[in-house]
């Protein structure tokens, strides 16, 4: 695809973001906010500081990039850390993390108006890109700019890389106009070389420095209290759409409470309606206030920020987007927590570190319902099997650590060498 192609695909598309802004909204009010930053818009002071910029979609990203922020808010203290993001969620969790201690908006569409005005008003030192983020207008743009960009937390699964090789020379192009992409893992970076890419390095994957905020303990046994400790918990964290009834079914009959936190907060009234149809007694986090009555079979984790708190109250979990393919979600977060945990087989979001979680006795891998009733069966009747995965846990992500360091000091390298002129 040449660019020029891929830009005008853009522009066609453009008359129809305002209706898929709109139809989004309904569900989840913050996407009818800030249209302006989506186009390049901003209304805030341009910072007094040099910028250093750093893109984070969403939660995972945000979540993931912040022992990094907290690095380089400490090394850099006179520079601006600029975080833009693409969904709402994204936004709101990193003005949980850092308040008003970095800068926070929308990054705009890849369309070459809008970005010109994202670059030349906040004209970033450096720019950073999490996980998978290729926008080529972006990357191109920066490249004339004299803005190096980063790619860090790198990670490019098998099905994605052949997605981006049908792209042929755009995505040669694109790699191309990194400084520098800093892998998670040696498969990953293997991947992104075979599609033309350069000054590749494997850094680790920065989700295993996340450490867990200390008030999610306190907060996570306050929790149990109102759950009931005397009853099994089982939390499945991060469903995707689909997944819930299915964990419903592999419950059914057995004697504890399931907690479901569904990874999309759009999704919370759709999985309360799926409880109700399904004749189950269930409250919502939002409204429990006081200890659970026997009766509840389900609590519904209607809230945003908890999450390390859930794994902190319950006796082992799943984590979703694994047993239908989405990929999965991140198991790193319940293993520093030290919770046995069960995924599903998709898993390619996140394939290294489950593989190893798994050789590691961090993990156990089901591949259906059926499967996954019986582990769960087994964790309530073998305590000695839990008390081994638990320890598993904590030692698997112990072990990955370091990946904070190799990250900033290929930073440190970049920024130093930066050539920006505003």
């Amino acid at each position: 695809m040449p660019p020029f192609l891929y830009t005008l695909l853009l522009y066609i598309a453009l008359p129809f973001v305002p209706l898929k802004l709109l139809w989004r909204g309904i569900k989840q009010r913050e996407y009818w906010h800030h249209w302006a930053e989506r186009l390049g818009i901003y209304r805030q002071p341009k910072p007094q500081k040099p910028v250093l910029w750093l893109h984070c979609v969403s939660v995972g990203e945000t979540r993931a990039a912040e022992p990094l922020i907290i690095t380089l808010k400490r090394q850099y203290p006179y520079h601006q850390i600029l975080l833009t993001h693409t969904t709402p969620t994204g936004h709101t969790t990193s003005a949980q993390l850092f308040g008003d201690t970095v800068q926070s908006i929308y990054l705009p569409y890849d369309l070459p108006f809008a970005v010109k005005r994202f670059l030349n008003y906040f004209q970033p030192q450096l720019g950073m890109l999490m996980e998978t983020e290729l926008w080529f207008n972006l990357l191109a743009l920066s490249q004339q700019k004299g803005v190096p960009l980063l790619l860090l937390n790198a990670r490019l699964s098998e099905q994605s890389a052949k997605g981006y090789a049908k792209l042929g020379r755009l995505i040669q192009t694109g790699l191309s106009q990194l400084s520098a992409i800093a892998a998670q893992s040696p498969a990953d970076a293997a991947r992104f070389v075979a599609l033309g890419a350069h000054h590749v390095s494997v850094t680790g994957n920065l989700k295993f420095d996340v450490k867990p905020p200390e008030q999610s303990f306190q907060d996570g046994a306050k929790l149990r209290q109102l759950f009931g400790p005397a009853r099994p918990v089982f939390l499945a964290a991060s469903t995707r759409e689909g997944e819930e009834a299915l964990i419903l079914e592999a419950v059914r009959g057995l004697a504890l409470l399931t907690v479901i936190v569904p990874r999309h907060p759009q999704r919370f009234n759709d999985v309360a309606n799926l409880l109700q149809a399904a004749n189950l007694s269930f409250v919502r986090r939002s409204t429990l206030t006081s200890p659970l009555a026997q009766s509840v079979q389900v609590v519904l984790g209607d809230s945003m920020g908890e999450l390390f708190s859930y794994y902190a109250a319950c006796d082992f979990t799943f984590v979703g987007g694994s047993l239908l393919p989405f990929g999965g979600q991140n198991l790193i977060e319940p293993a520093t927590m030290g919770k046995p945990i069960l995924i599903g087989e998709h898993t390619y979001n996140f394939a290294e570190a489950s593989a190893n979680a798994i050789n590691s006795g961090a993990a156990i891998s089901v591949h259906n319902v059926s499967e996954l009733r019986q582990q769960i069966l087994t964790l309530l009747q073998n305590s000695s099997k839990t008390a081994s995965m638990h320890k598993a846990a904590l030692l698997f992500s112990q072990r990955s650590t370091g990946a904070t360091a190799k990250t900033m000091a290929l930073i440190k390298t970049h920024l130093h060498s930066s050539k920006h002129q505003p």
